[in-house]
């Protein structure tokens, strides 16, 4: 059996880029993935076209837009790998794109350019090293010997054969999305060679709420509006600008995908269903003016259906706006400024586009994503940091790639 320099095991977003730069630096380099397709996050996200990275990542910052136990942990692979340094990638491989809302960038055509050029990047090498993929093929079990050479001190059993190699990347990604192939593997890896985990919760998911309380909102299922929505307080204080859209369960829509990274178990949401205005100021202005219902004053700064579903709450806000006291039309304002709302919980893990925790990065060097247990690395997901929804979790892959190639290619000599 052929010995191979490092053998990454999954064939996502962060294996594929780290195996085809690893290549390009003369190694040999075996992907292994138990699902035949490669990249399926990549080909289902951003609505088909991917939302590759984001032109507004701060990488002096990355905690403004990263979360983690230590997110400052991403600093040194981000600032070495960029945005731009990606985009540039893009560009050479002549694959167009767009940018939409808040910096995020999607392929004009299609997300399968951007997995075409990923394995193009694998089958470029012109220093003598290859990418050779196993689909599917299923990890059965890593051994690590102190004693073997260095070359093979790890042996691969896969259900292809057992495999010898200098080094193992993970690249396994995390729990969300099971139906197209998420599975605890990398957890299961780092637990046997005495890694610490944070624990893996779903991210960037829709939230739901009891039935009961949640039936006067159900019949808004589809409805969406821009809000800001917040959880916390004081020092874990965070909100977002973004879009809320109405289920039958709760939730979704970006704000609420958004605030889901951060909202604990038991802890309240607030949000502000019109941001753009002093509602207070508003009603107690049109009081002096309209002779509209409340609901029909409402609804011109929120949607007719949600004006009518939060007027029908209350008989005080059920009359002309003219005659409403002041008492009610505060109190109105106040609740649809800040309404308190508690989840019970969310969609859980099939409908989460992150998995919140992972290894621990106390565990992993930030330069080189190199484990405690030498020559087993972890990249992308499967890693303690998550990024909020718009391209920065991609660019968390291929940044945790980029870093952890560069480090193999400068520390193993190749495979003859």
């Amino acid at each position: 059996m052929k010995t191979y320099d490092v053998v990454v095991v999954g064939a996502g977003a962060a294996g594929l880029f780290c195996a085809g730069i690893a290549a390009q630096q003369g190694l040999q380099v075996l992907v292994i993935d138990h699902s035949m397709k490669v990249a399926e996050k990549i080909r289902i996200s951003g609505g088909g076209r991917s939302n590759f990275t984001n032109r507004e990542l701060d990488v002096r910052a990355p905690h403004k837009h990263f979360l983690g136990d230590n997110p400052q942990f991403c600093r040194s692979a981000l600032s070495r790998y960029t945005p731009q340094d990606f985009v540039a990638l893009m560009q050479k491989h002549s694959i167009p794109f767009h940018e939409k809302h808040k910096g995020q960038l999607f392929c004009d055509r299609s997300a399968d350019d951007l997995i075409h050029m990923l394995l193009a990047e694998c089958n470029g090498s012109a220093n003598g090293g290859s990418v050779t993929r196993w689909q599917p093929c299923s990890l059965k079990a890593i051994r690590y010997s102190d004693a073997a050479p260095e070359a093979q001190r790890y042996e691969v059993d896969t259900s292809q054969g057992t495999v010898p190699a200098a080094a193992v990347v993970v690249a396994t990604g995390g729990l969300s999305i099971p139906k197209i192939g998420a599975t605890d593997i990398g957890y299961r890896l780092a637990k046997q060679f005495n890694l610490r985990l944070v624990e893996p919760r779903p991210g960037l998911v829709p939230l739901t709420f009891d039935e009961k309380a949640w039936a006067p909102y159900a019949q808004l299922s589809g409805l969406s509006l821009p809000v800001r929505i917040e959880t916390g307080t004081k020092k874990t204080l965070q909100s977002f600008d973004e879009d809320l859209l109405f289920t039958h369960r709760g939730l979704s829509g970006p704000g609420v995908l958004q605030i889901s990274s951060y909202w604990q178990a038991g802890t309240d949401l607030r949000i502000n269903l019109a941001p753009e205005v002093n509602l207070q100021e508003m009603l107690m202005t049109a009081k002096h003016q309209s002779k509209k219902l409340i609901a029909n004053e409402l609804n011109t700064w929120v949607p007719s259906r949600l004006a009518d579903t939060w007027a029908s709450q209350d008989t005080a806000w059920q009359r002309p706006v003219i005659e409403a006291s002041d008492k009610a039309l505060n109190h109105l304002a106040q609740r649809l400024s800040a309404w308190p709302l508690t989840p019970t919980g969310t969609e859980g893990y099939k409908k989460a586009e992150v998995t919140v925790g992972g290894v621990d990065t106390r565990d992993l060097s930030q330069q080189t994503m190199e484990s405690k247990q030498p020559g087993l690395y972890f990249i992308g997901e499967v890693v303690d940091i998550t990024g909020w929804l718009g391209g920065y979790n991609f660019q968390w892959a291929w940044a945790s790639a980029h870093a952890c190639a560069k480090a193999l290619g400068a520390r193993l000599q190749p495979a003859v």
